[in-house]
């Protein structure tokens, strides 16, 4: 905590700066549990959701998830998506508001699923669907090739990055996609033994977000 000096009894306590006043703050830095985040397009637009005090969770800032779906083209109509360490259900709620239509959600902290089909029974979204687990056994449990989106954005702590990715690469179909959000770059020379090479990346704040394909896609077959 910042400390602030007590001003000299003779003189007036200084006011805060404008400029102080104005910063806005970003990523989710300034969420205080519990906070709150929007879905920001689709049919759930402007749905708020409960970010409760809860060890590792970071849900996806705002202007992360709009440069997200702004590559991914908006319109996910007839997606197969899974977002496998779910927190708040953000990325797969997102996904499912643009049309995906079946977008596995799979959390493994209790509380965290019971918020998870709370919102789904308000938002009335049929083509969710919620598991309590592991994300990666979920990962290795899907179909070789069944998926068109894998949402991966673990605790920036955790060791689950690389089999989660290779285990993405897995269930993709051959022209699908893989988010990962990491507190680091991933690069193709890592990521080729994954079975994935990097189609966008992008940085904000200190989180490094990446569009992945997998490494024996042909050459541009998505659009610039």
């Amino acid at each position: 905590m910042k400390y602030t000096p007590k001003p000299i009894a003779s003189e007036p306590a200084a006011k805060p700066s404008a400029k102080a006043n104005t910063v806005k703050p970003k990523g989710t830095a300034h969420l205080k549990p519990p906070g709150e985040i929007r879905i920001i397009g689709g049919q759930y637009r402007r749905t708020k959701l409960t970010v409760p005090n809860h060890p590792g969770l970071r849900p996806t800032p705002d202007r992360v998830r709009e440069t997200l779906f702004n590559w991914l083209g908006q319109d996910l109509t007839g997606w197969r998506c899974a977002d496998v360490f779910a927190g708040t259900g953000v990325l797969g709620f997102e996904a499912a508001s643009r049309g995906a239509a079946d977008v596995l959600l799979c959390e493994q902290d209790p509380a965290l699923v019971v918020q998870l089909k709370a919102v789904q029974a308000r938002l009335k979204a049929g083509t969710v669907r919620i598991e309590r687990g592991d994300g990666l056994s979920a990962l290795k449990r899907l179909d070789a090739g069944s998926m068109q989106l894998v949402l991966i954005d673990p605790p920036f702590d955790s060791s689950m990055f690389e089999p989660a990715l290779k285990a993405a690469a897995q269930a993709i179909s051959l022209t699908g996609l893989v988010y990962l959000e990491a507190p680091r770059a991933w690069q193709d020379d890592e990521l080729q033994a994954l079975g994935l090479k990097v189609h966008r990346s992008a940085k904000a704040g200190a989180v490094h977000f990446h569009l992945l394909t997998r490494s024996d896609l042909p050459a541009e077959p998505l659009p610039a």
